[in-house]
């Protein structure tokens, strides 16, 4: 039997649908709130990137999915709690990637409306809102734009997309935005969360943290990977793969046909650390009868930048233009999604190696700096600019064992020192250490986990 009064019943008749649905939304938006409210606050890894707490702008962290933003939100709710003194109630959290929460322009009042139901006695300045992968809402960009003018100044927003919370909101709330890029764990980060102790100069330490790397090296830095029993932890990398593919390419994209995509994803991530001809690529399928279009593939690799698959990287050159027009080089998010898709061979250690070091340095990379590769008749793998000047030089390398190999990451380095008259030269190595004097330059040769325990630096992108 009904529990419902007569006089209820008689009110719903006069309710329309919309209305019922409104109604139910609220209530979910209420329980979502009040729920997260109650587990608070959450024990949580720490994170090398801290975000700011009450900085008057619109803090965004865009990064690839599963990388850790939630937990950097969780951080900050954290201090909120304990060291500002901030009430469980005064934190809004909601996470876009529910399937329960549908949104667009016309209904994110909704959010503000069961907030102040559930609180009326607490004003919207006071509040801290945490919007979780806010990329997978329509039209979201006024509504932030709207409560940051009107209603509060601390909102923080993720989002798994690089065009939704770089170069749109950014026209829209320009000077009004603080931007921190997350990534999947570094090295350091990596050695805490598996408890191996970064203090290299004790001998039975180092011998753990070089280890440690190695898994590092094959495995990636997912956070939910680093810390999941072995036999998890592909068909983990697996899924987040398959989320990527469908759910932010294939289904944001309206990407008709995923076959010849994922194809192309794969034949690209085979290519890591080379110039990579997307027009080669398209001739290798058509003459495997796969139908797919050129532009086709050229707007595929721009969408795997966005969702942060892919990263580009082009050749160093002083003139902008002629530099846009030379095939790029491709970097992986992380090393396992690599392993998983390819099953890489023992060859494959150099790459991975040097995708790694790129990881490092993209992590860490200021505005106001730049990241290239140079080749002439000889090549370099990394080429560091700061406003055009470039500061350094590095050379990736698995051995120097092998002579000619030596000789090829030296002369690529001097050619490149000689024509762009920097003097900071490194050769990145797995294990060895040593200094190369040759000419009138030195050349740190460091282990590449030595070099990314020694350098450390974020900073926010405005």
């Amino acid at each position: 039997m009904s529990t419902i009064s007569f006089s209820k019943r008689k009110f719903f008749l006069f309710l329309s649908f919309q209305d019922i649905i409104f109604m139910k939304k609220k209530e979910l938006l209420k329980q979502l709130i009040a729920g997260f409210q109650a587990g608070l606050p959450v024990e949580v890894y720490p994170r090398e990137l801290m975000l700011p707490v009450d900085s008057n702008k619109i803090i965004t962290v865009p990064g690839v999915r599963r990388c850790g933003k939630s937990s950097l939100f969780l951080l900050v709710i954290n201090q909120l709690i304990s060291e500002k003194g901030i009430r469980k109630e005064q934190i809004l959290f909601l996470n876009f990637d529910d399937e329960r929460l549908q949104f667009d322009a016309e209904n994110f009042d909704e959010i503000l409306q069961a907030y102040r139901e559930l609180y009326p006695d607490i004003s919207l300045k006071d509040v801290y809102m945490f919007f979780d992968e806010i990329q997978m809402a329509e039209d979201w960009q006024p509504f932030v734009h709207r409560v940051y003018e009107q209603e509060c100044r601390h909102i923080f927003i993720t989002g798994s997309n690089s065009n939704m919370l770089s170069s749109e909101l950014a026209t829209s709330l320009r000077g009004r935005t603080l931007q921190y890029e997350e990534f999947p764990l570094s090295f350091r980060e990596y050695c805490s969360f598996v408890g191996v102790d970064t203090n290299y100069y004790v001998p039975e330490y180092k011998a753990r943290i070089v280890n440690a790397f190695k898994v590092y090296l094959h495995q990636g830095g997912f956070p939910e990977v680093s810390l999941a029993i072995p036999m998890l932890k592909d068909r983990i990398l697996q899924e987040y793969f398959f989320v990527m593919l469908y759910k932010d390419l294939v289904e944001r994209y309206e990407i008709k046909n995923s076959e010849p995509v994922r194809y192309f994803i794969k034949r690209v991530m085979s290519n890591l650390t080379k110039p990579t001809s997307i027009n080669r690529i398209y001739n290798e399928l058509k003459s495997q009868g796969v139908s797919i279009g050129k532009n086709t593939l050229y707007d595929v690799i721009v969408q795997t930048e966005s969702i942060y698959l892919f990263f580009s990287l082009t050749k160093y050159e002083p003139s902008v233009v002629k530099e846009s027009s030379r095939d790029k080089k491709y970097y992986c998010i992380d090393n396992g999604l690599r392993s998983v898709l390819l099953n890489p061979l023992s060859e494959d250690n150099g790459k991975l190696l040097e995708n790694a070091v790129y990881l490092h340095l993209r992590r860490n990379l200021q505005i106001q700096e730049g990241l290239h590769y140079y080749k002439g008749k000889k090549e370099c793998d990394f080429v560091i600019t700061n406003h055009e000047e470039v500061n350094q030089l590095i050379q990736v390398t698995y051995t120097l064992h092998d002579e000619d190999t030596r000789q090829r990451e030296i002369d690529g380095l001097l050619e490149a020192a000689q024509t762009t008259g920097c003097r900071e030269l490194f050769i990145l190595t797995l294990e060895e250490e040593e200094e190369i004097n040759v000419s009138e330059y030195t050349i740190h040769v460091l282990p590449v986990w030595k070099w990314m325990l020694k350098t450390l630096y974020l900073s926010p992108k405005q």
